[in-house]
């Protein structure tokens, strides 16, 4: 029943709202990473765009204003990991929080390899709170999407689609045709490989930080696989292949 009424609510919104063409078209040529999406799927992330503007709230912080083009960005970028599979992926929360820069977390407690706690702040451009807001940093939103390996967005969402499945361990809730010892037999593999390659000095072709833990390699993964889904298939076709079959996308060319 909850479910009827969501659908029939949605359809009501769309009907009722919309985006302006001028707003939309300038959004869209803002973010090179969208010229990979067809006039039809373009229209649904319109559409999918729309409808959490309404379901989110995109808030201010930090002095940061936020104006109805930035909200558009933010919810654009957002949509994109979702395109495929529908705006319930993300339940569970309702804020997304920006700030206008890099953010301090205050007395955060990390855990090294040797399993020491410390206790400091910490600076981040992005975080996804299990069961709470996704926050954001506007300076690395602008930055997002340009076809560079950079989309702090969909990390950040990638996150809280990985934690649908409980831990954030990198193995988000699969479809029932992605086998899960497949996936982490897949990731698995990548991530030593990136490992080891660190380990050796070698210089990454994808951003360190996935090294970080399995849940931060999916992360970067899923940005990459949107931003420059081409390297990614080259460096690692495997796990193009397993993020094909989650996003239900293809956005390489052949």
């Amino acid at each position: 029943m909850l479910s009827l009424l969501r659908r029939w609510c949605r359809r009501r919104t769309l009907a009722r709202r919309m985006i302006p063409d001028d707003l939309w078209s300038g959004t869209i040529e803002s973010i090179p990473a969208l010229d990979r999406l067809d006039a039809g799927e373009q229209e649904r992330l319109r559409e999918l765009a729309l409808l959490f503007l309404h379901e989110k709230h995109i808030e201010p912080a930090g002095g940061l204003e936020l104006d109805e083009s930035m909200c558009l960005r933010v919810a654009v970028l957002a949509c994109l990991p979702i395109l495929e599979l529908g705006l319930d992926y993300y339940q569970g929360f309702v804020s997304v929080i920006v700030y206008p820069d890099a953010f301090v977390v205050r007395d955060r407690e990390t855990v090294d390899e040797a399993g020491v706690v410390h206790v400091g702040d910490e600076v981040l451009s992005g975080e996804a709170w299990e069961q709470g807001p996704v926050i954001l940093a506007w300076k690395e939103i602008e930055a997002s999407g340009r076809c560079e390996g950079f989309n702090v967005v969909v990390h950040e969402f990638a996150h809280k689609l990985d934690m649908l499945s409980g831990a954030v361990d990198g193995i988000p809730a699969l479809h029932r045709d992605i086998q899960e010892k497949d996936w982490l037999e897949v990731f698995q593999t990548a991530y030593d490989d990136l490992c080891a390659r660190l380990d050796r000095g070698e210089e990454p072709w994808l951003d360190p930080y996935a090294a970080e833990e399995p849940g931060e390699f999916f992360a970067v993964c899923s940005e990459l696989f949107f931003d420059v889904p081409e390297a990614l298939r080259a460096n690692y076709p495997e796990v193009y292949a397993q993020l094909s079959a989650f996003f239900r996308r293809d956005p390489a060319p052949p």
